[in-house]
Formats: C-alpha cells, structure tokens, sequence
C-alpha cells in the first residue's frame, strides 16, 4: 500500500464488535441501554451533590466532577460505536477520529487525575483530621480541578498536533471500536518514533504521578486506621475508601487489560471485551459504587427522585 498524506485520508477502519448482522440489533440496544444508565446515573450523582447542601463537601465536589467526567468520557466513544451498528459501517471519518482520540485523550486522564485528587483528599481527612477544613479549602479544590484539566487539555492538544503531521496508508484499520491515540499511531506509513516517545512519557508521566500519589495516600491511609484504638473508628475510616478504591481498581484493572491485551495478544474478540470493559462498563459501575455504599448519597438520591414528578 502506498501511503497518503493525511490530508488525503477519508476515513478509518474500526474493529467492528461483530460480523454477525443478526446481532448486531442486540448489541446496539446492549450498549444504548448501558449508554442510557451510564448517563443517568453519573447525573443523578452531580444533580444530588449540586442541590442536596449536606453534600456540599471536598469528597462530593470531586465525585460530581469524576461522574460529569464519566458522562463525557462515554459519550466520545459510545454514540459513534452505536451510530455503527446502527449503519452496519465501521468507520470514521479522519476529522472525527482526530476529534475522538482529544476528546478520549482529555476525559481519560482528567479522571485518572481525579481518582488521584480524590485519594489525597482521604488522605488529609483521616491522616490530619483537625486541619482537613483548612487544608482542602474551597479555593485548593478550584485549583486541584482546573490543573488536572488544563493538563489534560494541553497533553490532548500535543498528543492531536503531532498526529496530524503523519501520514497514513490507504484504509488504515484500528483494532479498537473507537479511535484511541496509540493505535492510530500504530496505523501511520510515516517515520512515528517521535510520536511514540512523547506517548510512553506522556503516559508514565500522566499515569504514574497520580497513581504513585494514590499508593501513596493509601499507605498512610492504612497506616493511621491502624494506629486507631477503636475498632468502630477503624471501620468508619475505611468505609470513607471503599468505594474510592473499588473505582480505582476498575479504572486502572480494565485500563490495564485493554492496553496488554492489544499489545500481547492478536485476538480482536479479547480486545473488543478489553476494551468495552474500560470505555464502556466502568463509566456506568462508578455511580452504583458510589450510591450502594454510601448512606449519604443514597439519602441525596432518593431526594431527587422523589422531586420527580412522575415517582409522586
């Protein structure tokens, strides 16, 4: 195959869930229905933070932002993915798989970024009790959320600029149902050792930093729920982390598994499960973690649903 200048590139190829047409109406309404709770649990979650003033916390501000991030993050890959089986037509456009791997790029480590702010925050409200008001003020919680998304904006825009400067051959196929920045590179006719070498570091930098600071927080975490005499203080201190790290075992388990299994393995149907697991399932887990183990956000919860006119 010859290759094109990009400019001259139509479309690409994406990893069609299934050959089978018979089931391909089955899986469209799977992931519509899954699409639809994704979004409404992850805005139930920020509607209750938002107008129930008991939530008006560091912990809840940083769970409103992971579930708005959620609900972003599944609508730059799933809407294109039904849109697909709907046509029976797996591809994109060269402008929008540009378009999807920013938007990928930025929800993917804003939340990788906010699972970190989240588990420094447990860190300072068990390990330093007394000062937690004044250490995680409102303007410290501003901050640590505009930097993690000026990050992600501007890792997004560079990871984007230097796609653009490759060039591709004719029908290049990516093995993922939605275009993901390492795998359009995989694509490319052109020289992408560059491209390469900015991804690895921008991907140890962006995801070591939050998950080092995570590990982290989690020792001293355990270390001070130890040291505590009283059993139940014990078990209210970790109650206060266990959604927070069932959420980060998901995240950074399906992650994980969808870049191993498209770097070790050649099977597509490994991939594709890797791969819904991560872009798909935990976006719409997070929300149920969150409310089944938490007596606060239920309570919130079952406020807004009955301010629904249709549960009077």
């Amino acid at each position: 195959m010859e290759p094109k200048n990009q400019t001259d590139i139509s479309e690409f190829l994406l990893l069609a869930l299934t050959e089978d047409p018979e089931l391909q109406p089955l899986l469209f309404s799977l992931f519509l229905s899954m699409y639809v709770v994704t979004v409404l649990g992850n805005l139930l979650i920020v509607l209750a933070v938002t107008f129930d003033s008991y939530l008006h916390t560091p912990m809840y501000f940083f769970l409103a932002n992971l579930s708005f991030t959620d609900i972003c993050f599944s609508t730059a890959t799933i809407p294109k993915m039904l849109v697909n089986l709907q046509a029976q037509n797996p591809s994109i456009t060269y402008a929008g798989c540009l378009v999807q791997v920013c938007f990928v790029l930025i929800f993917g480590v804003l939340e990788n970024f906010l699972l970190g702010v989240m588990a420094y925050d447990r860190y300072v409200a068990i390990c330093h009790p007394l000062r937690y008001t004044v250490i995680m003020n409102t303007r410290l919680c501003g901050l640590l959320i505009l930097l993690s998304l000026f990050i992600s904006i501007m890792n997004a825009l560079f990871h984007s600029l230097m796609v653009l400067q490759l060039s591709f051959c004719t029908d290049p196929e990516i093995p993922y149902f939605f275009c993901e920045v390492l795998q359009v590179i995989e694509v490319a006719c052109s020289d992408t050792l560059i491209n390469n070498i900015f991804s690895y570091f921008a991907a140890t930098i962006l995801g070591g930093v939050p998950l080092s600071g995570i590990i982290f927080s989690y020792i001293q975490i355990v270390s001070s729920i130890l040291r505590m005499p009283s059993v139940d203080g014990k078990y209210k201190a970790f109650s206060t982390c266990g959604s927070h790290l069932s959420v980060i075992s998901l995240f950074y388990g399906t992650g994980l598994g969808t870049y191993v299994s498209a770097a070790f393995t050649y099977s597509s149907k490994k991939t594709v499960v890797a791969s819904v697991m991560y872009t798909v399932v935990t976006p719409m887990m997070n929300p149920f973690i969150y409310s089944l183990r938490n007596r606060d956000m239920k309570g919130a919860l079952r406020k807004i649903i009955r301010s629904i006119p249709a549960f009077h």
